[in-house]
């Protein structure tokens, strides 16, 4: 028996690095997942790791930065299994890199935070209705450590820091219908939007140097990686979770404590 047998969960930027990892432990514990991205070999490749066929696995190729596409792993969610128990909002990143707000650089602000704030909006508001219907449900954004505090572009943090007000204020209006919501904060954790390579090229330095400075960071001196992440998205995804909800959690082996 799994923690998540019987459930259906859409996991958004479910083909690589957190997402991917999230969406391979749901699987293990028995849920049915939907992942989405844009790219579709990445989501085939992560429903072939999680070992599921049709019946338990759907690839959905959506662009989280059109409102109607981010809609869509949801509405067909709905469509071929008939409800959704968890949505796991992680598709995020920065756009434009760490521009120089002297600048006033519109586009690469704007765009940040739709990719990490606003696509949150456009893909829960499709999954809250039939959670409502059906009288449960688990919502849970992949924050950062810039939801707590400083550490990157103006829109990054921005919208990051606008993820915590939208995960309380939504817990609110949530609960009298069964449906948690919460926030998972990783720190430095390794997967393929964390380039150190880039970062050094940036900063003039070596992608050695830029790693341990990332590592020191962390109470436990090191970068986590993305499957770290998994296990306390699972206890907040099933029935063990039923008491949590409104949390701001870190998994982020004590990033700047």
């Amino acid at each position: 028996m799994g923690q998540l047998d019987g459930k259906v969960a859409v996991i958004t930027g479910g083909g690589r690095g957190i997402g991917r990892a999230i969406a391979l432990r749901y699987a293990a514990e028995g849920a049915t997942v939907v992942v989405s991205s844009r790219t579709g070999t990445d989501l085939e490749t992560t429903l072939a790791a999680a070992g599921v066929g049709d019946e338990r696995g759907l690839a959905v190729v959506a662009d989280a930065m059109d409102r109607d596409e981010a809609r869509r792993p949801v509405t067909e969610a709905l469509d071929r299994f008939g409800r959704v128990d968890v949505l796991v909002n992680n598709v995020g990143g920065t756009v434009g890199g760490n521009p120089d707000p002297f600048a006033a650089n519109d586009g690469a602000f704007e765009q940040t935070v739709v990719l990490n704030l606003t696509s949150a909006w456009w893909t829960t508001t499709a999954a809250l209705p039939a959670m409502r219907e059906q009288g449960s449900g688990r919502i849970i954004s992949i924050g950062s450590g810039a939801s707590k505090r400083t550490g990157a572009s103006v829109g990054y943090t921005a919208a990051k820091h606008g993820l915590v007000g939208f995960t309380k204020e939504l817990a609110k209006s949530a609960a009298p219908f069964g449906i948690n919501v919460n926030l998972l904060c990783p720190g430095w954790t390794r997967t393929s939007l964390v380039d150190f390579e880039r970062i050094a090229a940036a900063r003039g330095t070596t992608a050695e140097v830029e790693e341990a400075k990332a590592a020191a960071e962390s109470l436990q001196g090191r970068i986590l990686e993305a499957d770290e992440l998994a296990g306390m998205a699972t206890l907040l995804a099933g029935d063990d979770g039923r008491g949590v909800t409104g949390q701001v959690i870190s998994v982020d082996g004590g990033y700047k404590v």
